[in-house]
């Protein structure tokens, strides 16, 4: 579930990226002063960005895509509970000698 989110984290933020790459193709030459006037800024800006991304996509994700889990997954835990389970038993290396 983390990786998936943040997967779909990365992807979006990558294409925002690009986006705005195009769109601000006219301040490419004051780049570098723009870079060391503003730098900490946008690198805030973006980690702010990214961890409510994350957070969004996760949270999204844990609620449609886990829907009812411990509905279908009571069974096993009914079998566990009567011990009547038809998983083999491990085996040990003293048992072969």
């Amino acid at each position: 579930m983390i990786a998936n989110a943040l997967l779909f984290t990365v992807v979006l933020l990558l294409g925002y990226a690009f986006w705005l790459l195009d769109q601000l193709k006219f301040m490419a030459r004051y780049k570098a002063l723009l870079f060391h006037a503003y730098g900490t800024t946008i690198l805030v800006f973006l980690a702010v960005l990214f961890v409510n991304l994350f957070g969004a996509a996760l949270a999204i994700g844990r609620r449609f895509f886990l829907k009812n889990t411990g509905r279908k997954l009571s069974h096993l835990d009914k079998q566990f509970n009567l011990s009547h389970s038809d998983l083999p038993v491990p085996l040990n290396e003293e048992d072969f000698n």
